[in-house]
């Protein structure tokens, strides 16, 4: 469902309640329209947590992995921002850390997606922010998708199904993903050189 507010005091005031009660962490702004988001499931937590660990066990100490971070193409950055799951900058990134927000995006970008989530609407603005890679995990039903930047704009290299004998990789952080069968949800195995994690 979509909703459309065109009283400018309502618009204030929601936001300003989402601010207040805190449910406004995954909100964003795309080119000045306001997007509100619902507060994630437990799942959706849970998986935005473990991924962030594992990724920041797997890469330099001196890079930097967020779960959850505003991402900005300009340093007015509240009139357009995005807000990935999960963010990862690797040493020699250019983005600017700009303490509220990062100007410029990061070396890889992971959408888990919840119901009515638009996460494939925004790879155009990922890509003009310089992410590198950017993997949207979905749910409804299970699938991993991955993009690659090139001088085009983000290139679909890919997406596995649970069960599926082949593997995704995540070429700048050096981890390989595959989806498991599973009886309640399908396992995410993620693998590097030295060391393989479940989920």
């Amino acid at each position: 469902m979509v909703a459309v507010i065109n009283d400018p005091m309502m618009e204030e005031m929601l936001i300003r309640e989402r601010r207040e009660k805190g449910l406004d962490k995954f909100d964003e702004v795309w080119e000045g329209v306001y997007m509100m988001s619902p507060i994630a499931n437990n799942e959706h937590q849970w998986l935005m947590l473990k991924l962030a660990q594992i990724v920041s066990e797997a890469i330099a100490p001196d890079s930097l992995v967020y779960p959850g971070v505003n991402v900005s193409d300009r340093e007015d950055w509240t009139h357009n921002y995005r807000v990935p799951d999960v963010a990862v900058f690797l040493k020699g990134n250019p983005a600017e850390d700009r303490e509220t927000f990062m100007l410029g995006g990061p070396d890889l970008a992971i959408e888990i997606l919840s119901p009515g989530d638009r996460a494939f609407e925004k790879l155009d603005f990922y890509a003009s922010v310089k992410t590198r890679e950017v993997m949207i995990i979905g749910r409804y039903p299970w699938q991993i998708d991955l993009f690659r930047l090139d001088g085009r704009g983000l290139k679909h290299v890919g997406n596995i199904t649970p069960g599926d004998s082949a593997v995704l990789e995540t070429r700048v952080v050096g981890l390989n993903w595959k989806l498991l069968s599973g009886e309640k949800r399908p396992g995410i195995e993620i693998s590097s050189m030295e060391r393989v994690w479940k989920l």
